[in-house]
């Protein structure tokens, strides 16, 4: 027999008050929300802090990515184009120029003290020049300037007060190359026999360069570099002419003078570095 409807999982009976709210409970269930969200908050500061302290030691790293020159490096990436943006170029530190020129050294005899021979202007058995490798046959030295001399070169030489000439042939693919450094007190007195200079140096021969450069065509250059005037002669081994349209012998005279003229150079060098290491 049914009495009337209901809950059937209830016990049947007259309607219940509703319950006293359990305020106690609300009360920390209250307090405990109020804490997580303040850690969520402290935790969001730090990151945004964290974050903030990052982006400043990235922006002076940023700052201070200089080299020695001052140029700024910039990292490449992506540009918005998508392709990969080109790196700034950058440049090493230039050294300040010296005080000593070279030049005024190998320009005086009285500062041009360093020994002068064929091995300490020649040191080097197989020299290269822009890539090009030669092979040094032999060498000479003398008083006698125009000993060693072809045409009107010696004349000249005497002339202008030539105090020995250090020569020296070096070989490459056929062709020999002498080259013959006349030694002079002054800038003034090379310079001059550079200007005025006429026939050439005479070949130094034997070994791998036999016989070149006697009466017949060959290259030839007349240079001054302080007290010294330098000048080649290129030719084919076995005395073949060199003919006008000739390139292999004019580069390998070009060759051991822009070699000579750096050997030169190195002894102003040399004498500057050792002036500016002497305690005054």
């Amino acid at each position: 027999m049914s009495f009337g409807q209901g809950d059937p999982q209830q016990p049947w009976g007259p309607p219940q008050a509703p319950a006293t709210p359990d305020w106690a409970a609300l009360a920390d269930d209250t307090a405990a929300r109020g804490r997580r969200r303040r850690r969520l908050l402290l935790i969001g500061g730090g990151v945004l802090a964290a974050a903030g302290v990052a982006a400043i030691v990235a922006t002076a790293i940023v700052a201070s990515d200089k080299d020695a020159g001052g140029t700024k490096k910039t990292a490449a990436g992506p540009t918005a184009s998508g392709t990969p943006a080109s790196p700034e170029p950058t440049f090493a530190p230039v050294a300040p120029p010296s005080p000593l020129d070279p030049r005024d050294f190998i320009s005086d005899k009285n500062k041009d003290k360093a020994p002068l021979t064929p091995a300490t202007l020649f040191p080097e058995t197989k020299p290269a020049v822009a890539g090009r490798a030669y092979e040094r046959t032999g060498t000479s030295a003398g008083t006698d300037c125009a000993a060693v001399t072809q045409g009107g070169l010696g004349s000249v030489l005497a002339e202008n007060g030539c105090r020995q000439v250090l020569r020296a042939t070096y070989v490459r693919d056929g062709v020999a190359v002498t080259v013959g450094v006349a030694v002079f007190d002054t800038k003034a007195a090379a310079d001059r026999a550079k200007d005025r200079s006429t026939g050439n140096i005479a070949a130094l021969t034997g070994g791998k360069s036999p016989g070149f450069c006697r009466a017949t065509a060959c290259r030839m250059t007349a240079n001054a570099e302080g007290r010294y005037a330098y000048f080649t002669v290129a030719g084919y081994a076995g005395n073949k002419p060199v003919t006008g349209d000739d390139t292999k012998a004019l580069t390998a005279g070009r060759d051991i003078s822009t070699y000579a003229f750096g050997r030169i150079l190195a002894r102003g060098r040399a004498a500057a570095s050792g002036a500016l290491a002497t305690p005054r």
